[in-house]
């Protein structure tokens, strides 16, 4: 299997931070315990579709189907969707310019990067963020849905660490940034409910 070359180019930020380096260093080992499930064909496809659907797809998906079922308004879920979603978006996004974490596979050598990365810095894991928020939302308006999102935010987790993509502590902050946005979003579209 070949490596998936990255050309962005390093920004300024934490990465020579000795905190940084410190989790690096202690979680390489379980990145390539965890990496090595990669070299298996049929688990690198089925992680690298799971992965996929996390960009986006299958929570706009399973938004629609959220909005399919009774008692379920669009005036509150799509905006609340996209409340939350954008929010994670710009967490994500601003802790990833400041923190600036190389991947495991460019930080570690011997770790199979097995999918293209998104962009080049890994803390935290937006893919977890979101699968996380969303599992939460969607499993909030209909809790049937969750025997299925709840599997899905873990495997989402799963395959960005299976992938050589993140760190587990990379998907741990990204699905308690998640879990925070939407626990926080839905108290506060409960209370102005009221």
């Amino acid at each position: 299997m070949s490596r998936v070359p990255t050309k962005i180019p390093q920004q300024e930020g934490f990465q020579d931070s000795i905190v940084l380096n410190y989790f690096d260093r202690l979680e390489r080992g379980w990145c390539l315990r965890v990496n090595a499930l990669s070299r298996w064909r049929l688990i690198r496809k089925f992680f690298t579709v799971i992965s996929k659907l996390g960009d986006y797809s299958i929570w706009v998906v399973l938004g629609l189907v959220c909005l399919l079922q009774p008692n379920v308004y669009a005036s509150v879920l799509v905006p609340h969707a996209l409340l939350m979603a954008g929010l994670g978006f710009l967490v994500y996004k601003l802790l990833k310019k400041r923190l600036v974490r190389e991947r495991p596979f460019i930080r570690h050598g011997e770790i199979v990067c097995a999918t293209a990365p998104l962009d080049r810095y890994s803390f935290p894991s937006g893919h977890t963020l979101h699968a996380v928020s969303f599992a939460i939302l969607y499993g909030s308006y209909v809790p049937a849905m969750l025997w299925l999102l709840v599997p899905l935010a873990v495997l989402v987790a799963a395959s960005r660490v299976i992938l050589g993509l993140h760190y587990p502590s990379d998907v741990i902050v990204g699905g308690t940034i998640g879990a925070t946005l939407a626990i926080s979003s839905i108290n506060i579209v409960n209370a102005l409910a009221l």
